[in-house]
């Protein structure tokens, strides 16, 4: 018998890492590969095994210390013969070591050190021409859209594909958009089928991929069996993790019962401080770590499912606190027809019905006096036809608003109510709501202070056009400031739109009536344009409202203004 070190294996490129359960105590006997304690990185827990057979005989580690690579947490007593004296200690010791671990595998002999230092027993890394590798293809940032459904498979196992070619085809409620390879290969699996539903993260299909000669990290990734065998299943498990954690994590939330009263939770204490942190009850969270362990992954996936449950509210009245409407037989009363709801519609439904339970809704009225630039917009007829381009009363808008919202700065903000901040914009995006076949869609004009009359023109009417065609990419449905929806080609007097909330204002414009205007003297038949802007309560009050209209009314009532 002789006494060894037991110290910390390659932890697959982490640095320090925490103790979060000791799993043996001293006086135990143990047998090769059982697990000691168990660690957590930054992805997953990870148990370390024992180096070989033997009695614990003393631990130099407990639950919170930090350990790494090297690092003695430990001594044992080696069971099995030894060449060398018992009484060896200290730098001997280390050397009667490796005769130990050759009897129990044969085939370490000639790397002495594999235990105490890992990273020497692995040989240099080879030059790789012709190799191959693996890769799983998952979903990457689908600008904020989840469960996005598959219209069309681009590629068929067997495919040699390049970089960035398209693989599927996804419909968003708004556009359809190409998934490109990250990168070259040949499709040797396709793990989805039209009609699935995506979310970033999700897995897409595994791709053959040639290497590309000396790759440092190869020794870390793919580590050779005769000398990274401990380290081997801890890598994996932190790539597996990495690969897969959150549709995994989501899987199991849905079907997850929570354990009975008084059940224990296992956690490490920085899963336990994030979960109090974040407010999460832990006996809810169904862990994915071994033996049942809640990771942090878990406590975010959770947290996140809770979070789009009750922004999206479900049926109706859940997670709002607002009982819902029981519908009647309508049947009962006559014929009635089923039809499903548009992907369109039923999203546009659920932000609607967000963004009035979220925010106190305002609105102010005012006439705008159009008699002077409608003049103007119909002069430019001509020079419109010249250019390509139909000069509306919508650029006219967007630079007045434009115009309002560099001098009334308290419209171009959005709340943060988590952490009670108000996020200031230095840019002016104006979006413009499009009334299409398929529902209502907003595309974004981005810069509009910065850009003139028939540059507002030909963008917007581009923008309408993409719309109607169902070809606005996400990116140019994103980032707007403030919104206009006109209903002024269809009627009506006036109307109170919603906001589009995380902005604070939109603005609702109306049919132009010819009114009688009194100008001191006499009435004058003066064409009126009526302006209807809502506004969130909350960051916006009613005096700085009704001077933002009075800024509209003014700048459109003499365009002159907009030159100031």
């Amino acid at each position: 018998m002789s006494e060894q070190e037991i110290k910390v294996p390659d932890l697959g490129g982490a640095e320090e890492v925490e103790v979060i359960e000791l799993l043996v105590s001293v006086g135990d006997s143990v047998e090769a590969e059982d697990p000691l304690l168990t660690i957590e990185t930054d992805k997953a827990s990870v148990e370390l095994p024992s180096p070989g057979a033997g009695k614990i005989t003393k631990l130099t580690v407990k639950v919170g210390d930090k350990v790494k690579e090297g690092d003695v947490i430990g001594m044992m007593e080696a069971s099995g013969e030894s060449s060398g004296s018992d009484e060896t200690e200290g730098a001997d010791a280390s050397e009667n070591e490796p005769e130990e671990k050759a009897e129990e595998k044969p085939q370490s002999k000639s790397s002495p050190k594999s235990q105490d230092e890992p990273e020497q027993s692995k040989p240099a890394p080879k030059k790789k021409s012709g190799g191959t590798r693996k890769e799983t293809v998952l979903v990457p940032p689908l600008d904020g859209m989840e469960n996005v459904p598959i219209i069309e498979i681009n590629v068929s196992e067997g495919d040699t594909i390049e970089a960035d070619d398209a693989l599927v085809t996804v419909e968003s409620d708004k556009a359809t958009m190409e998934i490109p390879a990250p990168y070259g290969g040949k499709v040797t699996k396709i793990l989805v089928a039209e009609g699935d539903k995506l979310s970033e993260g999700d897995k897409l299909l595994e791709l053959t991929v040639a290497e590309e000669g000396d790759e440092e990290d190869d020794k870390q990734d793919e580590p050779p069996a005769e000398s990274g065998e401990e380290a081997k299943p801890e890598a994996k498990a932190d790539d597996d993790k990495g690969k897969q954690k959150e549709p995994a994590a989501q899987e199991q939330s849905s079907t997850y019962e929570p354990p009975a009263p008084g059940a224990k939770v296992h956690a490490g204490p920085a899963v336990r401080k994030l979960a109090r942190e974040m407010g999460a009850d832990m006996t809810h969270i169904k862990g994915s770590g071994p033996k049942s362990r809640i990771l942090k992954d878990d406590v975010q996936v959770y947290v996140k499912s809770q979070l789009q449950q009750t922004q999206q509210g479900g049926s109706v009245g859940t997670g709002s606190g607002i009982p819902g409407v029981k519908l009647p037989d309508f049947s009962q009363f006559g014929d009635i027809e089923r039809e499903a709801m548009s992907r369109m519609m039923s999203v546009t439904a659920t932000n609607m019905q967000r963004s009035w339970l979220n925010v106190p809704h305002v609105t102010q009225f005012e006439d705008a006096d159009i008699t002077d630039m409608e003049a103007f917009r119909k002069s430019q007829k001509a020079a419109g036809e010249k250019k390509g381009v139909k000069m509306t009363p919508l650029p006219f808008l967007l630079k007045a608003c434009a115009t309002a919202l560099a001098e009334l700065p308290q419209f171009n903000v959005s709340l943060d109510m988590e952490r009670k901040e108000v996020v200031h914009k230095r840019y002016i995006h104006i979006g413009i709501a499009v009334d299409t076949p398929n529902g209502l869609m907003v595309p974004v004009i981005r810069d509009v202070d910065q850009k003139g009359l028939w540059e507002l023109a030909a963008e917007s009417a581009e923008l309408a056009q993409k719309a109607r065609d169902k070809k606005l990419k996400p990116a140019e449905m994103q980032g707007a400031c403030f919104t206009i929806t006109s209903l002024g080609g269809i009627g009506g007097t006036a109307f109170t739109p919603i906001v589009n909330t995380p902005e604070v204002a939109i603005l609702g414009v109306s049919k132009a009536a010819m009114k009688p205007v009194w100008d001191g003297s006499e009435f004058q038949p003066r064409l009126m344009l009526p302006l209807s802007l809502s506004y969130d309560h909350r960051a916006v009050n009613g005096a700085d409202a009704a001077r933002f209209t009075a800024v509209l009314s003014q700048l459109l009532g003499d365009i002159r203004s907009l030159l100031l």
